[in-house]
Order: C-alpha cells, then structure tokens, then sequence
C-alpha cells in the first residue's frame, strides 16, 4: 500500500493544527491516501478531551507559552524543540480493526525504530505510549472522526526535559519522561530519527511512503 509522508519540518502547532484539519478532509473524501506528518513544534502545552487542568502545575495566566485544549484523546502533554511529532492521517475502516488496535501499532512502530539506536522500548499494561523503563519516551494521543485519524504521538529526542515540570506528563503525578538523549548520553540528529520512525511506520502499517512537499498536496 502506498501513502504519503510530509516533513511540516518547524511549524506553529496552531498552524499545525489547522492543516491537520485540511487533511482529514481530504482523507475523508479520498483526495489523498494515508498520510503522516512530520513536525517539531515551538514550546507549547496541549491538553486532550477529557484531560483535567488540574494536571497544569503552574497558573495558566502565568504560563509563558502557548496552552491549547484540543479534540484529541490523552491527557496535558508538551511539544517543543527536538521532539519529533508524528500525526498520522490514517483510514482505520482500510485495515486497521478498531482504534485500540490502531494505536498498538504505532507503539510497535515506535518501539522498532527505538531498537535502531539500541533502544529497548517497551508497552506498559494499562497506559499508552512508549516507556523505557519506569520513564515514558512517546506520548500518543489521537482523535478519530469519519473512521479517519488526526493528532497521534510526541517522540522525545533532544527534547528539553524541564518543560515537562510545568505538568504531571500524561495526567500521571508518579511518573516521568525520558528522551532518546537522555538515554545514550549524547545528541542524535532528529533526521536520522526521522528516517527510522518512517521505516517503523512502514514495517508495521505494511505501507511504503512517498515523500511529498506539502504545497504540491494542497495545490
């Protein structure tokens, strides 16, 4: 099966957020097949649904950056610098029974592409995402409408731990996060993670991308 992969590279999330919407549209009718982006956003703070506000830990007048509440699952997470951000635009009626089952696949995709840097990332019963450890990696959180996906997981790379003491990550108080730097001791180029996350996705979801601009998809 063939799809789409665009590198938004660094983009506003609010602007993210909007295109993602364009796209779901476009998936919705056909126009454009599978498709995940790729972006690294700007400090912000994003919180889900049904996520509780209670897990911001500093006032939100006080907050220095941008905080938005949007329609996806999970509960308060941050999205910055060095932090790769996948938002897979999927039809789940095409193959992918079910939304748990959707989201257990791109774990597994996460969990691949950890291994090229000899990373053993693993599930934990009874939470999403990807852990190394007691420490979470990924974050994933989607939202799904007309059987399409739209937002999806937060893999931390270079990503500045610190932000993360503004919130309990995830809606958790007793747990922490970890990145792929804070991990191997050392920085690792966000392309090279870019390409393994792709081979992951491809692997798992049985699918081969076409790298596209994003101008030509929306022309």
């Amino acid at each position: 099966m063939e799809g789409l992969l665009v590198d938004l590279e660094r983009l506003e999330y609010l602007t993210a957020w909007k295109l993602q919407i364009k796209m779901h549209k476009m998936r919705v009718c056909k126009k454009i097949p599978d498709t995940l982006l790729f972006v690294e956003h700007p400090p912000v703070i994003t919180l889900g649904k049904n996520g509780n506000l209670k897990n911001l830990l500093v006032p939100l007048e006080s907050l220095k950056i941008p905080f938005y509440k949007i329609e996806r699952g999970g509960d308060i997470t941050y999205h910055g610098p060095g932090q790769l951000v996948g938002y897979p635009i999927f039809s789940i009626r095409d193959g992918y029974a079910g939304i748990r089952y959707f989201i257990e696949k791109m774990e597994k995709a996460l969990i691949n592409s950890l291994k090229a840097f000899g990373i053993e990332g693993e599930k934990r019963e009874g939470y999403i995402g990807v852990w190394v450890g007691d420490k979470k990696i990924a974050s994933i959180g989607i939202a799904v409408k007309r059987w399409v996906t739209f937002h999806g997981f937060a893999l931390n790379v270079n990503t500045d731990l610190d932000f993360f003491k503004l919130i309990n990550p995830c809606g958790f108080s007793n747990k922490s996060v970890t990145s792929i730097e804070r991990v191997l001791g050392k920085e690792v180029g966000l392309r090279e993670v870019k390409e393994r996350v792709k081979q992951g996705f491809e692997q798992v979801f049985n699918i081969e991308f076409k790298e596209e601009r994003i101008e030509t998809i929306l022309d």
